[in-house]
C-alpha cells in the first residue's frame, strides 16, 4: 500500500464537516456524564502524560483496545481538546453506544475491509485540526495484534502528530459493578511523534509496514508486558522513521 492508494478520497461522512455543532453536547457529556458520574461512580482513572497531547493541530491518538469503554475513557480524560473517535458501525445499532456516538459526533468505520469513507473522514478531520482517536488493530484484543497500515497512511496524508495511549484495567468493567467497586483504570499517554518521509511522495509497502511497526512499538512500551503481543520484543525496536516533537 502506498500513500497514493487512497489519494483521491472525497466521499466522507457528513458529521466530519459539522463538528462545531457538537461543542455544547461534548461539554455536557465529558464534564457531567463522564467526569462527574462515570469517573466518580464507575471508573477510577489514573492518568499519566497529559502533557504530551499537543495544544492544537492535527493529532492522531492511537490506543490499544481491550474493552468497550476504552473510547469513553479516552475522550473523558483528554482535555481541554475534544477528541473525535472512530467507532465501529455496529455500535450505531446499539441503543446506548449508538446514542453516545451520535451525540458526541463520532464517525463510523466498517471493519474487515478497507473502508475508504472512514479513511477519508479521518484525513478530513485531521486536516481541520481535530484530534482523532482510532484503534489501529481494528478490533478489541487481549494483547496487541498486527496493526493496519491505515493508521500510518492517514497520519502521513494529513501531516498529523501521533500520540500513543496505553490503557489497562478497562476490561474490569462491568464486572467491577458486581463487587460494588469502581474499575481501576490506568491511562498512559506517550510522547508525540511524526513520521519521517523525506521527499517521498509515495511510500513503498515495506517502508509503510516499518513505520507502522515503529509506531506500534511506542504504544507497546506503555503497556504491561503481557499486553504487548505482536510487539513484545521492544529490545529490537527502532525509531528510524519517527521524529519526536519534543526533541
Amino acid at each position: 500500500m502506498s500513500t497514493s492508494s487512497v489519494s483521491s478520497l472525497s466521499h466522507v461522512h457528513d458529521v466530519v464537516y459539522h463538528q462545531e455543532r457538537y461543542t455544547l453536547r461534548r461539554r455536557f457529556i465529558r464534564g457531567f456524564l463522564l467526569r462527574q458520574i462515570g469517573f466518580h461512580l464507575l471508573v477510577k482513572a489514573d492518568v499519566h502524560g497529559l502533557e504530551h497531547i499537543p495544544a492544537a493541530g492535527p493529532t492522531l491518538l492511537v490506543m490499544n483496545h481491550i474493552a468497550a469503554i476504552d473510547p469513553f475513557v479516552v475522550v473523558g480524560v483528554v482535555r481541554p481538546r475534544f477528541v473525535v473517535p472512530m467507532s465501529k458501525i455496529e455500535n450505531y445499532r446499539h441503543p446506548v453506544t449508538g446514542l453516545m456516538a451520535r451525540s458526541w459526533g463520532a464517525y463510523p468505520v466498517r471493519r474487515g475491509e478497507v473502508d475508504r469513507q472512514a479513511l477519508g473522514s479521518t484525513v478530513a478531520l485531521l486536516d481541520q485540526g481535530y484530534p482523532v482517536l482510532i484503534a489501529p488493530e481494528g478490533t478489541r484484543q487481549i494483547a496487541l495484534a498486527e496493526a493496519k497500515d491505515g493508521m500510518t497512511y492517514v497520519a502521513i496524508k494529513a501531516g498529523a502528530v501521533i500520540v500513543p495511549i496505553g490503557l489497562e484495567g478497562t476490561d474490569q468493567f462491568p464486572r467491577s459493578l458486581k463487587r460494588l467497586r469502581r474499575a481501576h483504570v490506568t491511562v498512559r499517554i506517550g510522547r508525540a511523534f511524526r513520521f519521517r518521509t523525506g521527499e517521498q511522495k509515495r511510500i513503498p509497502r515495506d517502508e509503510l509496514r516499518h513505520m507502522t511497526r515503529e509506531a506500534m512499538c511506542q504504544l507497546a512500551a506503555l503497556l504491561p508486558e503481557y499486553r504487548r503481543g505482536a510487539y513484545s520484543d521492544l529490545d529490537r525496536q527502532t525509531t528510524d522513521y519517527l521524529e519526536f516533537v519534543d526533541e
